[in-house]
């Protein structure tokens, strides 16, 4: 044991009582750390690569993934899972309850294989888009504000008027608030089509039809 382990303020405390300070010749050999394992194993003569190596004996690097993980190729094209197509008729759903389930179905949440940064999600068709229905007093009251961002450009409709004209407008902003404010969100709000009427030009994808 080198003197300098002997000098240091551990075993310059002297003891009373019982156990006095023993003489410098007599005393006893560190005990638990300095016994159980080599000084070899210090910051300083120790080098990552070898930290590295001993942990190698414990992991099997060559074992397969347990985590699944969607995968597409350069065109965005799934490579490891489907994407379905689904139709959905709006007649007596409430926006806000029909848009979240909309969301869902689009990001891919409803599928084990969904994977945050992948779009996963399916495609989907509203129907009846001038039937959906608001709770409360949302008619009279919701507004819906659009900005040229010119002077005097603000512009704001209630929800009745743009229920009028535009139906398909108010289901298109109450699922954009519920994807990602991200290109991958974008790139999934373009997988919903919603039209007025019971009719729509996809029978080639041959949709399913999902009840809400």
């Amino acid at each position: 044991m080198p003197d300098s382990w002997s000098t240091g303020p551990r075993w310059s405390r002297r003891r009373r009582g019982k156990n006095p300070r023993k003489p410098k010749g007599e005393r006893d050999e560190p005990l638990g750390l300095y016994n159980t394992f080599s000084f070899d194993l210090t910051i300083r003569s120790c080098s990552l690569s070898y930290i590295f190596s001993k942990a190698a004996a414990f992991c099997d690097w060559n074992r397969p993934m347990s985590s699944y993980m969607a995968k597409t190729d350069a065109d965005g094209i799934a490579i490891n899972f489907e994407q379905q197509w689904y139709v959905i008729d709006a007649t007596d759903k409430v926006v806000g309850r029909l848009a979240a389930t909309v969301a869902t179905i689009l990001r891919g949440k409803h599928k084990p294989q969904f994977t945050p940064h992948q779009d996963t999600g399916d495609h989907v068709i509203i129907i009846n888009a001038e039937k959906v229905k608001f709770t409360g007093r949302k008619l009279e009251q919701k507004r819906y504000q659009s900005y040229s961002h010119y002077p005097g450009g603000q512009k704001s409709v209630t929800a009745a008027e743009m229920m009028e004209k535009h139906p398909e407008r108010v289901i298109i902003s109450a699922i954009k608030r519920m994807v990602p404010r991200t290109r991958l969100g974008r790139q999934q709000m373009n997988k919903v089509k919603i039209y007025k009427g019971p009719q729509h030009p996809h029978q080639a994808q041959q949709p399913k039809e999902f009840k809400v």
